[in-house]
Formats: C-alpha cells, sequence, structure tokens
C-alpha cells in the first residue's frame, strides 16, 4: 500500500511539475493593441514666426521645454561634418552672461536638467522641470539659445574631446562598420564628423552655421506635460518674442540620393581590415531612395524591421544570437530622411564567424523578401512596436522628442495618435512587396582581422571580390575611402 501511494504521488508530482513547464513555456497571446490616446498639440504662431506648440499631461508635475530648430547635418558641407553637432554643443557653454558652470549650476540648484544636440534633420536646447519652476527654466533655455558667446576656450575643448573619442571610437567595429557605412552605401557625411572635418572647424564656422539656421520662423518651442498652451505661449513671447526672423532665408539641405536600381540581393563586399580587433562586426547597409518618412510605407517598413531585426525575438537576433550563439545581439533598422531612408543590420561577432554570420544576414533577408510572415509572428511583432511606442511617450521628455521629429519633417502631430493604427493595418502582402523594392541592392560591409575570416569568406562568397582597405588606410573624404 505504501509502495502504491508513493507512486500515484510520483505521478501527481510529474504531472504537476509537466503542466507548470508548459505553463512557463507558452506564455500568453498578445491582448488586443489599444489605441494610445494623447491630447492633441495646441498651437500658437508667434509674431515673429516661431511657433509654440504644447500638449498637456498631468500624470506628474513636471514639463519638457524644448526648442526644436529644423536644421541639422543635414546643411553642413561634407569637409565640416560634425559642425551641426559643435554648434549644438556649444549652446551650453557659456552666454554672454554666463559661463558654461553657471549655466550647469543654475539648471541644477532648479532640480532640473538641460540638454541640447543635433541630428541629421534638426538641432536642439531642452530643460525637463518642475512645473512650478518654469518661468525660470524658461529664462535659462532662451539666454543659450539666442544669447550663446561661443568661445574660443570651449570650442579647443569640446574639440579635443570629440576627436579622442572619436580615436578611440576608430577602432571599435561596431562603430567603425557604420561609420564607413554613412559613405560607402548611403552617400552622406558621418553627422559626428570626421577627424579632418572637426579639426578644420573654427569659431567662425560655428557662427556662421549659427547665424545660417537659427531662426525663429524655421523653429518650434514645444511645451509638454504640466503645463497648457496659454501659459506656454505667454512664457514663449516673454522670453523668445524678441529673436528676430532674418530678412532672407539662407541655407539649404545637401541630402543625396543613390539609386539602387534592378540589382541581386548585394552588389558590393567590403572589408575593413583591422587587425588584432578583438571582435568583427558585420552590417548589410543600403540606401533607399524613392521612399522616405512621408511615405505611407513608412509603417510597412517599421512592421518589416521589427519582424527582422527589432528586437531579441526577431529573426536576425534567433538565427545569430539564440539558434546559434555567434553573438550577443543581431538587429537592423531604417533611418528616416524626408525623401529617402537609410536601411542597415548591425551584428558583432567573433573573427572566427564574420563571414558566416554575413551569409545569415543575407539568409534572412531573402526570407523576407520571397515568402510571407505568417499572422502568428506578425501580431506579436507589432505588438512590440506598438508597445514601445506608447512606453516612450510616458514621460515628457519622450512625447517631446517625438514631437521634434514630427516637425522636423514637417508632419502633423496628429501623427502620434495615428500611429498605432497604422501600424496593426499593415499586412503580410505589404511587408513582402515592400521588402521585394527596397531591400535588395545593398553592401556587405565586415569589419575585423581580415587574415582571422578571409579563407572562409571566399568559400562562402565565391565569385565576389572583396574591397579590402586597411583600417589605418581609411579616409571617408575620398570616394574610393583610401588615403
Amino acid at each position: 500500500m505504501t509502495t502504491a501511494k508513493h507512486y500515484f504521488l510520483l505521478v501527481g508530482a510529474f504531472i504537476f511539475m509537466t503542466t507548470a513547464m508548459i505553463s512557463q513555456e507558452l506564455p500568453p497571446a498578445p491582448g488586443v493593441p489599444k489605441a494610445v490616446a494623447i491630447p492633441a498639440a495646441k498651437e500658437k504662431q508667434l509674431s515673429n514666426g516661431l511657433t509654440v506648440s504644447s500638449i498637456r499631461k498631468t500624470a506628474s508635475p513636471i514639463v519638457t521645454i524644448q526648442l526644436v530648430v529644423k536644421r541639422g547635418a543635414s546643411v553642413e558641407a561634407d569637409n565640416k561634418a560634425g559642425l551641426a553637432d559643435i554648434t549644438a554643443a556649444m549652446l551650453t557653454k557659456g552666454t554672454k552672461t554666463r559661463t558654461a558652470t553657471q549655466i550647469a549650476e543654475a539648471v541644477e540648484f532648479l532640480g532640473g536638467s538641460i540638454n541640447s544636440g543635433a541630428g541629421w534633420n534638426f538641432t536642439f536646447a531642452s530643460v525637463t522641470i518642475t512645473s512650478d519652476k518654469v518661468p525660470q527654466a524658461m529664462a535659462i533655455l532662451a539666454d543659450v539659445v539666442l544669447n550663446p558667446k561661443f568661445s574660443q576656450e570651449e570650442l579647443d575643448l569640446y574639440k579635443s574631446q570629440a576627436l579622442d573619442g572619436l580615436t578611440y571610437n576608430l577602432k571599435q567595429p561596431s562603430f567603425l562598420a557604420n561609420y564607413v557605412a554613412s559613405k560607402y552605401s548611403y552617400g552622406e557625411h558621418p553627422a559626428s564628423g570626421t577627424k579632418a572635418s572637426i579639426e578644420s572647424i573654427t569659431l567662425k564656422d560655428v557662427a556662421d552655421f549659427y547665424s545660417a539656421n537659427f531662426h525663429p520662423d524655421d523653429s518650434v518651442l514645444i511645451f509638454t506635460g504640466d503645463t497648457d498652451i496659454v501659459p506656454a505661449t505667454t512664457l514663449a513671447t516673454r522670453f523668445f518674442g524678441r529673436w528676430k526672423r532674418p530678412p532672407v532665408k539662407s541655407g539649404t539641405g545637401t541630402g543625396t540620393s543613390v539609386g539602387t536600381g534592378n540589382v541581386p540581393l548585394f552588389r558590393r563586399l567590403l572589408v575593413i581590415d583591422l587587425p588584432k580587433s578583438g571582435q568583427a562586426s558585420v552590417v548589410y547597409a543600403n540606401k533607399l531612395s524613392t521612399v522616405g518618412r512621408f511615405d505611407p510605407q513608412f509603417y510597412s517598413a517599421s512592421v518589416l524591421n521589427s519582424v527582422l531585426g527589432g528586437g531579441y525575438s526577431s529573426r536576425l537576433n534567433y538565427e545569430i544570437r539564440i539558434k546559434r550563439g555567434l553573438s550577443y545581439g543581431a538587429g537592423s533598422n531604417f533611418t528616416w530622411r524626408s525623401s529617402t531612408a537609410n536601411f542597415g543590420t548591425s551584428v558583432q561577432t567573433k573573427n572566427e564567424s564574420a563571414a558566416e554570420v554575413a551569409e545569415l544576414i543575407l539568409s534572412e533577408l531573402k526570407r523576407i523578401i520571397e515568402s510571407p510572415v505568417a499572422e502568428d509572428e506578425l501580431v506579436p511583432r507589432k505588438s512590440v512596436l506598438t508597445g514601445g511606442f506608447d512606453r516612450n511617450l510616458e514621460t515628457t521628455g519622450g512625447l517631446a522628442g517625438y514631437l521634434a521629429t514630427l516637425y522636423s519633417y514637417g508632419l502633423p502631430s496628429s501623427t502620434l495618435n495615428t500611429y498605432v493604427r497604422d501600424v496593426n493595418a499593415v499586412t503580410s502582402d505589404q511587408i513582402k512587396a515592400f521588402a521585394s523594392r527596397q531591400l535588395p541592392g545593398g553592401d556587405v560591409i565586415i569589419v575585423g582581422d581580415y587574415s582571422v575570416f578571409k579563407d572562409d569568406l571566399a568559400k562562402r562568397f565565391p565569385g565576389t571580390k572583396a574591397d579590402v582597405i586597411k583600417a589605418d588606410d581609411l579616409d571617408l573624404s575620398k570616394d574610393n575611402l583610401r588615403k
């Protein structure tokens, strides 16, 4: 009898553990996506042309104020790459009445933070503060935007730091691969600058860039958080109303487009030889010259990216990291311009597996081009996309950042409220059509110790001649990338 009891207890325990394991291995299906309810942005325009935009969120007494100038790295000359970024950084390095230290201390005293920077499409300066300190924070923000001093001492210090950072980064395979792709595949200069361009930037360059591009009629002052359009407009008029619009606009975009044409999956294989590098970086890069942020296909591209390389459960990460253990992470992304886009994948791996990873990336690209995405994969990948979007809008800074991006493209703020709907409307057929039209014709770029993966690369890519450049010989100012 005792033996029988023990038997049934063991069987019961086994069934319980098995059931528990199954329940752990089979997570619940994603719920029905919810629409993101964001209050509509209210807008006013000052007499000098400055647009004031406000979205009220009262969940916490926090306000983010962001001044967005709709000019960025796209308007700087190639030989002055990094000028937009340096100009933005210099805003908080001193004004006619405050030193950099005094600016930092004043904001810290208020319990807030101040930031400035530049991307490809726009430049910004922002403060985040509690709602009762907004007027004081606005005084500081207006000072750094309207009265920058641009001292030689601060410029020299910033350039020295930028060059030190660049020197270090150019020895990192992942950075170097994307750095090279900017010129080789996308036909653009690196927004962070090159050694030669950073060294060449003068105080006059910074002042001229500021004068040519910082105009109220080409800027937006964004308020997000515990405030509203009426007090926001009052403060904007008080602190930015004296900002003069120029008599004649100057400065134009310099973005370039490079068409891919009807070509195979990849057209070129570039190797940047970095001897004795600890790892290799493998990138597939392609300039999409017929689709940009204004195009409704933006949503098809976004869902495609979520399936292919947007997160831990994406195809690239599954095949390369989870299934084979060849990397700590594999992903992809689209970087948008108004009428074009840059698509890239990124994987860091051992030098020994660099060629294999390149082959796996191309295999996954081929699969998404040729085969439809099953519904049981498509639904959760959309949920990842919309869930991340919703989380990013929870903070005043995240909301201000999204608004800044939309304004820089000239898109309406109401785009925020239609995002979830438009993502969930994307079909498998739309993804396949977009992939087949846009993804082929890119470049495979490998940065690493070529001597380690040279033979394997030749075996896996027979008939394809790799263009090999020593990292020490690299020069992005030259068409052939060589010194």
